[in-house]
């Protein structure tokens, strides 16, 4: 649904306060019920860690749990949805009915599942739980709702698998095939170090650079070539020097993938992988024109060619909602959730996700939680604790959280009401700081 449309509320149920809290205490029986199976799920996933793109077993696990909740049937699977390891489950409760002549469609939430790991590390980023965390909130909500009594809300519970977080960009391929359209809200959450309802992921591009120079016998007539080499130090240091000039705010790292074959070769071909962030896509663009600057300039001083090529997909700041996240707070809050202070979450630096683009095509929420462990994102440690049975607690009751927000949205029209009028200023304000950005250039 696109910023300014209105849903008419028509042929739901109504709930009171005391109701909708226990549905939510029902949305977290749920979940517990179901702990030694979403257990399972994460542990399958785990022990066999896959690149993006690739992730068959874990997308088989995920489809199979959904094909096979009890009672059978009950969620409607597309086990290849857009992409070849992407999925998409949904349910609906039965029994809705339009009052005649009404023009409404139900309230679709959306809950997504990561679910690729690093190379060398497997899952240090936690991967397997954010797709438990996705399927259990999403039973919570249907469990919740299977017990109302009286007319069920018009309301469809989404699932959406979507691989390729750590490379390529998997949510942008579907946001690009229309899997987000209609999505009224969209949840998840990430394994962290610390509890937090928001944290200022920021954008992303990053740049494949290759050097062509010319082959020569190193000690018998360097002077014949063009060291390819050179030009990938001189990047390097130049994009080092650069730094000075940057904004705190701003991030660089990169890596020499290939420097030559032999010492006594002047190396012909060399290539560079860098990654450039930035607190939003208005400032991102700056960036990366100065390091373009860097590696044409050290192909003209080495004479080499250079070929800048860069991903296929960048990754947008996330967008914050407001209105979401404290809905958020209140119901972790209430499970004993202990979250990092407002001012510390906005000023915690992070990294990057695909999650931003959704952000700005839906609204949508994408906390932090802790899993028991101090490790790092991205280390072997951390590996080991999403792995570990400690994090099980952790991940239920932000699966739980989670599922007690959803609940807020489908019976709370005016937080819906907020939350689209959040995602509405805060696109407003990214497009006005864009024109503005522009003007400065």
């Amino acid at each position: 649904m696109r910023p300014g449309e209105e849903r008419p509320i028509e042929g739901g149920a109504s709930v009171d306060l005391s109701e909708l809290e226990l549905l939510k205490l029902r949305a977290a029986e749920r979940i517990d019920e179901a702990a030694e199976r979403l257990g399972a799920l994460s542990r399958a996933i785990w022990s066999e860690p896959e690149l993006a793109y690739e992730e068959h077993h874990a997308h088989h696990v995920l489809t199979s749990f959904f094909e096979r909740e009890p009672p059978a049937a009950s969620w409607t699977v597309q086990p290849h949805y857009q992409l070849a390891t992407a999925f998409r489950a949904e349910w609906e409760p039965s029994g809705v009915r339009a009052a005649p002549g009404a023009s409404w469609s139900p309230l679709h939430l959306g809950f997504l599942c990561e679910y690729d790991a690093l190379p060398g590390i497997g899952h240090a980023c936690g991967h397997n739980l954010i797709a438990e965390v996705g399927a259990a909130a999403a039973l919570g909500v249907k469990g919740a709702l299977e017990g109302l009594l009286g007319p069920p809300p018009p309301v469809k519970v989404i699932v959406l698998g979507t691989p390729a977080e750590e490379d390529g960009g998997g949510k942008i391929d579907l946001i690009e095939a229309g899997a987000f359209k209609n999505l009224d809200v969209v949840f998840m959450a990430h394994p962290s170090q610390e509890n937090a309802a928001y944290l200022p992921d920021v954008a992303e591009h990053d740049m494949t650079v290759k050097y062509y120079g010319k082959a020569s016998h190193a000690a018998a007539y360097p002077w014949e070539g063009v060291n390819a080499l050179d030009a990938a130090v001189l990047a390097y240091n130049n994009l080092s020097v650069l730094r000075q000039q940057m904004k705190p705010t701003w991030r660089v790292h990169g890596i020499i993938k290939n420097g030559g074959i032999k010492p006594n070769i002047i190396p012909s071909y060399s290539e560079l992988i860098y990654y450039f962030r930035a607190p939003s896509m208005k400032e991102l663009p700056v960036l990366t024109k100065k390091a373009e600057d860097c590696f044409r300039a050290a192909a003209v001083a080495t004479g080499c060619t250079v070929e800048i090529k860069g991903g296929a997909h960048d990754y947008y700041n996330v967008l914050p909602n407001k209105s979401l996240w404290k809905a958020y707070i209140e119901n972790g809050e209430k499970l004993g959730i202990e979250f990092i202070s407002e001012d510390t979450m906005l000023n915690t630096p992070s990294g990057s996700t695909d999650f931003g683009n959704v952000t700005f095509v839906v609204p949508g929420i994408h906390p932090y939680f802790y899993i028991g462990s101090e490790a790092l994102n991205h280390t072997e440690q951390y590996t080991e604790a999403a792995g570990a049975q400690e994090a099980q607690f952790y991940t239920l009751r932000t699966a739980k959280a989670l599922a007690m927000t959803a609940l807020d949205v489908i019976f709370k029209p005016e937080l819906l009401a907020s939350i689209k009028e959040d995602f509405r200023v805060q696109l407003q304000e990214e497009e006005f700081l864009n024109t503005k950005n522009k003007e400065k250039i």
